[in-house]
């Protein structure tokens, strides 16, 4: 099918994150697609190849260019159209569509498929609203549906993006001893300490997780992101002055491939908002969860969702609402110590869970055709 996707960079790269994997998975199983975004140079690094148009089966285009008629008239008709995250389509890329291909009535066979591509949660909503139609009432779009498409942890709900042979790669990754090579591509020097992955915003616990790291008897290496994550490790006065079992290595920006090979080299992943938490899912490996903080404190709520999904147990809940600066008490500002074997039964008995699922585009194709 042909798939018109929308996308509006916001911040943090989550959401053209979000799109591109959908985007990539979609043209992997021979659809064509077109990607709308707002800002694409998140994709000089995320998917380099993308803007030049060298990655089969995806197209991308300005946003701007969606309100030129002359353009979109001379587009292929889409099947599907998916809003990410609530962005809207311009009006006059709809009325242009409308126009070019004499797309009538609300019941016209003519009229793609049109999808709200909603946030990921745990919490009761998404079950009950997942799949929901919602008639439009106004505009150019006056008499069409769009519906709801919730991603989600259980079987009443979208799945998680999730590309086939994804477990092959991490095994042939792990069996062929590929982690050493990808570490020296990286610049990392590794003499066999206990590797661990920061993908953070600015936690206001970051201090005290190096000073934990640096005391634990066995030698950590902190492996760093780009971005927010090296500003805020940086930024902590005294940074490396005395660590004694600690060594930091700062990496460059990574593509998305290079970012799961990351989530597969180490024992422990600090990750934040949406799709890195489900590639730290997939790896299997322990993991921490920095949600994204909203001013009415509905992340909080999300985030014991999450956690009551994960069947977190009280070491790692604490840690999670000490990380997430979402403690209820002062007493419970301090980290727990890390606790790397329970956290991974959690993570592992979750992940078995959420592999009995079909992924999020098995699902939605499905969906697609049955609405069509």
């Amino acid at each position: 099918m042909q798939w018109d996707i929308f996308c509006r960079v916001i911040d943090n790269f989550g959401d053209i994150g979000v799109c591109w994997r959908l985007c990539a998975d979609l043209a992997a199983r021979s659809h064509q697609v077109r990607l709308w975004v707002d800002d694409a140079m998140p994709l000089h690094w995320m998917a380099p190849g993308a803007l030049e148009g060298t990655w089969p089966g995806v197209q991308v285009l300005d946003w701007a260019q969606s309100t030129d008629a002359s353009l979109v008239a001379s587009l292929a008709p889409a099947d599907v159209w998916i809003e990410a995250f609530g962005c809207e389509i311009a009006t006059e890329f709809i009325a242009a569509y409308a126009q070019s291909t004499g797309a009538g009535s609300q019941n016209d066979s003519q009229h793609p498929v049109w999808i709200n591509l909603e946030y990921l949660s745990a919490e009761a909503y998404v079950e009950r609203s997942h799949g929901l139609p919602s008639p439009i009432m106004s505009g150019a779009a006056k008499g069409r549906i769009k519906h709801f498409y919730y991603p989600g942890f259980s079987g009443r709900t979208g799945g998680l993006l999730r590309e086939p042979g994804l477990l092959q790669r991490q095994q042939t990754f792990a069996q062929e001893g590929q982690m050493f090579q990808w570490l020296a591509r990286q610049g990392v020097h590794w003499t066999g300490e206990r590797l661990v992955s920061l993908f953070c915003y600015e936690p206001t616990a970051l201090p005290a997780l190096l000073a934990q790291l640096d005391a634990l008897p066995t030698p950590t290496h902190l492996l760093v992101t780009a971005g927010r994550a090296t500003s805020a490790v940086q930024a902590v006065p005294g940074i490396g002055q005395a660590f004694q079992n600690l060594r930091i290595a700062y990496l460059p920006p990574l593509t998305q491939i290079d970012f799961d090979h990351l989530l597969w080299t180490c024992d422990l992943n600090f990750v934040r908002g949406e799709d890195s938490l489900v590639r730290a899912l997939w790896a299997g490996k322990p993991l921490v969860w920095q949600i994204y903080p909203q001013q009415d404190a509905a992340h909080v709520g999300k985030l014991d969702a999450f956690l009551d999904m994960l069947g977190a147990d009280a070491s790692l809940r604490a840690f999670h609402h000490a990380w997430n600066g979402t403690h209820r008490h002062p007493a419970d500002t301090a980290l727990p110590l890390i606790d790397l074997n329970s956290w991974s039964q959690s993570v592992q008995s979750t992940r078995q869970h959420l592999l009995q699922m079909d992924d999020l585009v098995t699902q939605l194709v499905h969906f697609v055709q049955k609405k069509r």
